[in-house]
């Protein structure tokens, strides 16, 4: 079942029910490519709105609410993560043809599996800054998911201006135009969804993928995840691989350098 609802500026918002699971996601429309969007942890679709103004006059923008965040479907318990199944099942309901895919963060991971495992329904991927970092022990695991669930808890108990002022706080170099949404988000994000995520070795994934791949890394010392050592890595398990770095980033490249993300992403499209 597909539902699309105008919006004022033109893009619409919409919900598809894949199996089981509701869908959401904002969409800036037109005959032209599609480029599928996955957010990273606690984030929404709309996190990508400036990215998603940048490129709008070339991409037919689909901005996906993953599963568990913003007004997608909660998370059962009894389901475990589909590594990737899902998006893939969204790219048929939406009757998308071959488009691009990109991804931020455990966004970036979860595309990863979509190209490792559904290369034939997908033209490209791009991956900012990737959680390809080792399995964590059983126990470093459930701190992090207790963690995670306490940090759900506070962010329900503040208000939007409280969550939009911490944010600022923490991330003082990002756009003033970011911090909206990101606080709206830290409103929609289910508690349950970190240890909804299934581990795979990111080594076995990218050596699946089929097709051109882009991955996008920022300054280890800034917060970044991928290291040099981390790219080099990568190349050699998947040699079609391109990497791009971007200078005065770390984890959230696009929010951190926008220009330098979006030069990025344009040498790889285009």
């Amino acid at each position: 079942m597909l539902v699309t609802i105008r919006m004022n500026h033109q893009w619409t918002k919409g919900s598809v029910k894949v199996g089981k699971t509701q869908f959401a996601y904002h969409r800036t429309g037109g005959n032209l490519p599609a480029l599928l969007l996955a957010h990273g942890l606690t984030d929404n679709g709309l996190c990508w709105s400036r990215v998603a103004k940048r490129l709008e006059a070339d991409f037919d923008i689909i901005m996906l609410d993953t599963h568990g965040h913003g007004l997608s479907a909660r998370v059962d318990a009894n389901i475990v993560d589909s590594q990737g199944d899902d998006v893939a099942a969204v790219i048929k309901a939406l009757q998308l043809d071959k488009p691009i895919i990109m991804g931020h963060s455990v966004g970036a991971s979860l595309m990863a599996k979509v190209a490792s495992r559904h290369s034939d329904l997908i033209s490209k991927v791009i991956l900012e800054d990737p959680v390809f970092m080792p399995k964590p022990s059983e126990q470093s695991l459930q701190a992090r998911i207790n963690g995670f669930q306490l940090q759900v808890e506070k962010f329900n108990s503040m208000t939007l201006e409280q969550i939009e002022t911490l944010g600022k706080k923490l991330s003082p170099n990002w756009h003033q135009d970011e911090f909206e949404q990101w606080a709206i988000a830290k409103h929609q994000v289910d508690a349950k969804v970190l240890a909804h995520y299934e581990y795979l070795p990111w080594q076995q994934t990218i050596a699946s993928i089929q097709v051109p791949t882009l991955l996008i890394h920022g300054d280890t010392a800034n917060g970044g995840i991928i290291s040099n050592a981390v790219v080099a890595e990568a190349k050699t398990i998947n040699p079609t691989m391109q990497s791009a770095y971007v200078e005065n980033s770390g984890h959230n490249i696009h929010r951190e350098n926008l220009d330098g993300f979006i030069a990025a992403l344009n040498q790889f499209l285009h």
